[in-house]
């Protein structure tokens, strides 16, 4: 299997758990193209400092293999998992809203609302 198809089904994996967890907004942003960061972003909020730590807690014990740091799990206003070529960064909805990455990112921005549906 090569590394581009990897990356897809573990940017498959990483949606689905965060759709399984409640996560609310999710966005992914194809950044291959445009940043030596990875090739993706992932934005999500959940809907208290509770919720983002046990999204993010759960997200790091499953894949804990492939974490290279974690930033915010103390605060979680603001949680990033960085994977590699994969980042998630998990809101609360007003610091999703204040710090505006898709706004950043916004020609990269392929799905507004993910529909696991």
């Amino acid at each position: 299997m090569n590394e581009t198809t990897n990356i897809n089904k573990f940017l498959k994996q990483i949606l689905m758990e965060l759709d399984e967890l409640k996560a609310e907004n999710i966005v992914k942003i194809d950044i291959k193209d445009r940043s030596a960061l990875g090739d993706y972003i992932i934005i999500a909020s959940g809907n208290s400092s509770r919720h983002i730590n046990s999204i993010a807690s759960r997200i790091i014990k499953k894949n804990k293999r492939k974490v290279i740091s974690v930033e915010g799990l103390k605060t979680t206003e603001w949680v990033i998992v960085d994977f590699g070529d994969l980042i998630l960064n998990l809101f609360r909805p007003d610091t999703r809203d204040y710090y505006s990455l898709e706004k950043i990112w916004e020609n990269g921005v392929e799905d507004e609302k993910m529909n696991f549906g």
